[in-house]
């Protein structure tokens, strides 16, 4: 597993109808908007469900989930440890579409997911965790990361 550092500089990438900003780092956020316009024009709607996180906020995620009683190591699968997830660095995005449960394991049966699957690179976005990755996270084929 990688350590994932805070980036110095944040840009805002959308605003969803609750009015929940995502931030990331300026050029991922360019390209998600890039991309985001792309499905449009294409008929397919994605937005966001998740961007930056602060190593804090990770903190607060595991913390509530132990509190609920699960346990560390099952925790551990789904949700990074602080400092180690890949939203610490301005440059993962956690997709959802019209009509499919939140990071939800169905969301590779929708238009967006076969949308993504083909045209993602084009905006310098791939899957994080495809079924067994290397890093040992259950699938999750919402994450996206965007790299230069």
């Amino acid at each position: 597993m990688e350590i994932h550092a805070e980036p110095a500089e944040l840009a805002l990438a959308e605003t969803n109808a609750e009015g929940r900003e995502f931030y990331l780092v300026p050029s991922a956020a360019a390209a998600w908007q890039a991309m985001r316009a792309a499905a449009a024009e294409d008929g397919v709607e994605i937005f966001l469900l998740s961007a930056f996180r602060s190593m804090e906020r990770q903190h607060e995620i595991v913390a509530a989930k132990l509190a609920r009683g699960l346990d560390l190591g099952e925790i551990l699968r789904v949700s990074a440890a602080p400092g180690f997830s890949e939203h610490h660095t301005g440059c993962a995005v956690d997709i959802g579409a019209p009509g499919s449960l939140p990071l939800e394991e169905v969301f590779e049966a929708t238009t967006a997911f076969g949308w993504l699957s083909c045209r993602a690179a084009d905006f310098g976005f791939h899957l994080s965790y495809p079924r067994g990755n290397a890093s040992g996270y259950l699938y999750e084929p919402w994450h996206w990361r965007w790299r230069a």
